[in-house]
């Protein structure tokens, strides 16, 4: 099992990268968490999973070892395969994907190019509530946020409230919920979802 590669980049693809590893050339399926890691670099290092088959191998790679843990989570809904789930985790980050299971967001999830509206819906039954706040924090291989406790808690709005409910949902504590929803409106965030959204990126 190959687990883990870093080397010299040789090449990249809007799909693959290929990386010399000790003078082997790796050809590798990539996240766009992975991508986003690499950026211009000419040395990257990335987690990856396996696929043998019959008609051959195929690695697949990710920025950290949390992003390879939610993608093997998508792996283990029926109907999902390797090329699909990195297509998921490429035309998602972590906490979009995360945000769109835990709301039910079929139309989110069936934007992903090759992902139907009846997979989408599969994803969401069958992952809902089994994928923490901590493995989407954690998803670009940063540390946990690390916000203050014990604040005072200022009187909240209806859509402040639904937003710290849902990020309650996710595995936050309330304290990291509304910090988290503070910072959000103060970056000028406004419905509910586009709070969430920034409060969950505000945390990685």
């Amino acid at each position: 099992m190959i687990a883990y590669l870093r080397g010299k980049v040789m090449g990249l693809t809007e799909e693959t990268l290929v990386l010399d590893v000790n003078g082997v050339g790796y050809e590798i399926y990539c996240s766009g968490g992975a991508f986003r890691k690499i950026g211009n670099s000419d040395t990257a290092e990335v987690y990856t999973y396996l696929q043998v088959k019959e008609d051959g191998i195929t690695l697949f790679g990710f920025a950290s070892l949390k992003e390879k843990e939610l993608f093997l989570k998508v792996l283990s809904v029926q109907g999902v395969g390797p090329k699909l789930g990195i297509a998921i985790l490429t035309g998602l980050s972590a906490d979009e994907f995360t945000l769109a299971v835990q709301t039910a967001d079929v139309k989110r999830l069936s934007a992903v190019k090759g992902l139907g509206k009846k997979t989408a819906e599969k994803i969401i039954l069958e992952l809902h509530g089994k994928i923490s706040a901590a493995e989407v924090i954690n998803a670009s291989g940063d540390d946990l946020t690390k916000q203050t406790q014990g604040e005072p808690t200022a009187k909240l709005s209806a859509i402040e409230e639904d937003a710290v409910s849902a990020l309650m949902g996710l595995g936050f504590t309330k304290t990291e919920s509304v910090n988290a929803v503070k910072k959000a409106r103060e970056t000028g965030a406004t419905g509910v979802e586009d709070i969430i959204m920034r409060a969950l990126q505000g945390a990685l």
